[in-house]
């Protein structure tokens, strides 16, 4: 699966165009304290070493602005910035570069943060075979966006949404009746589509493999039975452990040898990048 596709641009520009309109309603009144002319010049700084992300959402909120602002990135999206250096100068109408100056931050420093939170997991994995996927544990309406910062991050992405694959969890198992009727149900709905299956136990692995499951979930199962799973079962599916896996349990499961790992954090737990604009003492 990957997002970077013609639908992601044409997603960037209804989210800013939902943005703006949420933060600039019937007009900037704060801006109309600065003369309809003046002209300035910005740097946009990071006060926090971070991964750069969220490149065309910027664009997109100053072209739609049509201010006649120019953007000189210093950077692009996937490098690492240092703090306080300027990665990004704005030079065009003052009015303008202050009244999308916001929507503007908020979406680099959202975005910036997915980015380098992934990034922090990926380099700890880097000399494995395991492979960082993002979940459906994302900031409602910013999906997209969060799914791309995985990738500018180093990570890949899961699903993007209930369309596009299956992931059988207790409750359907529950109301299909076994894991084996799930499974069997999921290739009569949509024939080709990925089939996941949660499960909680060596039992249940066992029986998902059975069925003809394309992954299998390993919820929150200790580092043995994730290996004996994997040993077991080589070959014939892939595995994906999820629960809990914070920075300090990745190594030890890569070395269970699975091939996912599945993190709501990087884009749930989102705090976000320290930007600042500042604009130049000297008017452009």
């Amino acid at each position: 699966m990957t997002l970077l596709n013609a639908l992601l641009s044409e997603h960037i520009r209804s989210q800013v165009a939902f943005a703006l309109e949420e933060d600039i309603g019937s007009g900037d009144i704060t801006a109309q304290l600065i003369p309809d002319n003046e002209e300035i010049t910005a740097t946009i700084i990071s006060r926090e070493e971070a991964i750069l992300c969220g490149q065309e959402w910027v664009n997109e909120v100053f072209s739609q602005l049509a201010g006649h602002i120019s953007l000189d990135w210093h950077n692009k999206d996937g490098d690492l910035i240092e703090a306080n250096r300027p990665f990004l100068t704005l030079k065009g109408h003052a009015r303008t570069i202050l009244t999308g100056e916001r929507v503007a931050l908020n979406f680099l420093q959202t975005l910036s943060y997915t980015a380098t939170v992934t990034h922090q997991y990926s380099q700890i994995v880097s000399d494995s075979n395991l492979t960082i996927l993002d979940t459906r544990k994302t900031i409602p309406g910013m999906r997209q966006a969060q799914k791309y910062a995985v990738t500018v991050g180093g990570g890949k992405n899961h699903r993007f949404g209930l369309y596009d694959a299956f992931l059988i969890k207790e409750n359907h198992i529950m109301a299909a009746g076994s894991i084996t009727n799930a499974v069997s149900m999921a290739q009569n709905i949509a024939p080709g589509k990925t089939i996941e299956v949660e499960t909680e136990n060596l039992e249940e692995v066992a029986l998902a493999v059975k069925a003809g499951a394309d992954i299998i979930m390993l919820d929150n199962f200790s580092y043995n039975d994730m290996t004996t799973a994997v040993q077991k079962f080589k070959g014939q599916v892939k595995f994906e452990a999820s629960g809990n896996m914070t920075k300090e349990h990745l190594l030890k499961v890569a070395e269970t040898g699975v091939d996912f790992v599945s993190i709501g954090a990087l884009t749930k737990h989102v705090q976000a990048i320290d930007l600042s604009l500042r604009v130049s003492q000297e008017k452009s």
